[in-house]
């Protein structure tokens, strides 16, 4: 009778702490703990001291259950965070794989390799800059170190890229095409019979 009474107080009380369900599994395991309590030979001095103990049970689950939430139990953090597959209705979430963007994973190695093969068709110069911008390193700094003008330094960078640029340009184009681009053979004019 004490924990029908005191249900729908707590549970409003609380209700900034955790969602309904939630809360109602923490009375439920604070009613059962009070009843086990009980039968175990425990004894209560009264109506109040049954509604306090439930009281304190009910805070103590719903502090745990927080805890559990927040991270300190991993596999309760994981599922409060989980998205559900489906409904009975058979509506669902339509799941996506961040993983699994592989393909696009596969392209940028291959492009990266590709990348790498072309840059050492570049000049020694072309690849330094180039290799100082990657890295970070200003103009300044480069210009001092190799006692370079700025003016050289654009320069020869914006050739690197624009020769880079034209190499990625040409292995876009397969090797069949760029053959028979270069070797144009004679060309015919076929007229109709009179």
């Amino acid at each position: 009778m004490v924990a029908s009474a005191k249900r729908r107080l707590l549970l409003r009380v609380h209700r900034h702490r955790l969602r309904r369900e939630d809360l109602e599994d923490c009375y439920s395991q604070a009613t059962l703990e009070l009843i086990a309590h009980v039968k175990a030979g425990g004894s209560f001095a009264g109506r109040a001291h049954i509604a306090n103990a439930l009281e304190l049970r009910f805070i103590s689950r719903t502090r745990d259950r927080r805890r559990a939430l927040s991270g300190r139990s991993p596999i309760q953090a994981a599922l409060e965070h989980a998205e559900t597959l489906g409904t009975i209705a058979g509506e669902g979430v339509e799941i996506v794989d961040q993983g699994a963007a592989i393909d696009a994973k596969v392209i940028l190695r291959e492009e990266l390799r590709r990348l790498s093969r072309l840059v050492g068709l570049l000049s020694a110069d072309q690849r330094r800059v180039l290799a100082s911008q990657v890295g970070g390193e200003s103009c300044a700094q480069f210009c001092s170190r190799h006692g370079w003008s700025r003016e050289k330094y654009r320069k020869v960078a914006q050739r690197a890229r624009t020769r880079l640029r034209e190499l990625m340009t040409e292995a876009d184009v397969p090797a069949a095409e760029r053959r028979s681009e270069e070797h144009v053979g004679p060309t015919y004019e076929i007229t109709p019979p009179t």
